[in-house]
């Protein structure tokens, strides 16, 4: 057997919330190979949304791999919160750096800015996004939702985005409809499955807290569940549907994500340099060894 650095944290905390759970690897010289990884993740199911291995890189400072207990993931940007605010604030080397580099496995080269010392968070550039055609019915999409009749706002267009994740965005008219939606898990899967879609997310742009610029929600079933309660390539995707529809100047803000049943976590975004740039920061849980 050999033994690997381990560690589970969950990104995107605030206050009392529990923020989005993810693990990592760090593989160090010893890299895994693509079935080892799956086999881990499987054997997460249940405990964290993804895996995070993180490996040498011969053009970043690190290699990041995802999985969920399903496959490999192209991007997850709690993940990467999670993994890169715990490197850079325990290693002293990073710490001393403004700007963090990732390679990831199918996104290229991502940019982790160091805000520790300033705001207790860490940014990540996301992926450069890019449009997709929308050409699903909107009844379709509220029957399998199982939002209410007319909740779909009417005044904002639903739309497809890939900011790292391949996202389906949704406005809800009102927060307490928007908050106590649940939809089946397989049904929503095999709808995801069969329109190429990666997550969804609904979103109001009315909120619990008052200094939160809005609330988000982002079904996950294709990926082995129901709902991601923090996420980064699903933010980085409404971000960029907040420009384009005008709804945001780019400025630091904080969108608020949750169901009805969970203290709402806190995903921080900002708009620098023509880049969405989302962050946040991360409490460990378990810290050892991983023995595979």
């Amino acid at each position: 057997m050999k033994k690997y650095g381990y560690l589970k944290s969950n990104a995107f905390t605030a206050g009392e919330s529990l923020g989005n759970p993810a693990a990592c690897v760090f593989m160090g010289n010893d890299a895994l190979s693509p079935r080892q990884m799956l086999t881990i993740a499987k054997e997460h199911k249940g405990f964290v949304m993804e895996m995070v291995f993180c490996g040498k890189s011969d053009v970043a400072d690190c290699k990041l791999t995802y999985y969920s207990s399903e496959c490999e993931v192209d991007f997850c940007g709690h993940g990467t919160i999670a993994t890169m605010y715990s490197m850079i604030k325990d290693n002293d080397e990073l710490r001393r750096k403004a700007v963090v580099t990732a390679e990831t496995n199918r996104k290229g080269i991502i940019s982790v800015f160091n805000a520790i010392d300033a705001e207790d968070a860490v940014y990540i550039t996301a992926p450069d996004a890019v449009e997709h055609p929308m050409t699903l019915p909107a009844e379709s999409i509220r029957k399998i939702l199982h939002l209410p009749e007319g909740s779909i706002s009417q005044a904002l267009p639903i739309r497809i985005i890939d900011a790292g994740l391949r996202t389906l965005i949704v406005p809800v008219s009102d927060f307490e409809t928007e908050v106590s939606v649940y939809p089946n898990e397989q049904e929503l899967k095999a709808f995801c499955l069969d329109n190429d879609i990666d997550i969804i997310l609904i979103f109001s742009k009315e909120t619990a807290d008052t200094s939160a610029f809005a609330h988000t929600r982002v079904f996950a079933p294709k990926f082995g569940y129901l709902e991601d309660p923090a996420t980064g390539s699903g933010n980085s995707a409404f971000a960029n549907y907040m420009l384009s529809e005008k709804l945001w100047d780019g400025s630091p803000i904080a969108i608020e994500q949750g169901g009805n049943d969970r203290i709402f976590n806190s995903v921080k975004l900002k708009f620098a340099d023509g880049k969405v740039l989302f962050g946040g920061r991360s409490t460990v849980k378990i810290e050892g060894d991983y023995l595979v």
